[in-house]
């Protein structure tokens, strides 16, 4: 278990071996989720790592007819 304390500004450092761990890099997203008497810090992955995790969807962009005759 790895534990830091939150700074007067209300920010917290997360451990060197949690940035290890899970690869964390400036700039990277993540998202605070309360649960119960808990909080769950998620990462959000880049949009770019989305592409092909919905096998079979149809990406052909799908235009009103009024779009279309522009």
């Amino acid at each position: 278990m790895y534990t830091t304390i939150i700074s007067t500004k209300y920010q917290v450092v997360i451990p060197r071996e949690v940035r290890k761990l899970f690869d964390l890099r400036p700039g990277q997203r993540v998202v605070f989720i309360p649960h119960k008497k808990t909080l769950r810090m998620v990462v959000v992955p880049p949009i770019e790592q989305a592409e092909g995790f919905l096998p079979g969807i149809d990406t052909d962009p799908q235009r009103e007819e009024e779009d279309e005759e522009r």
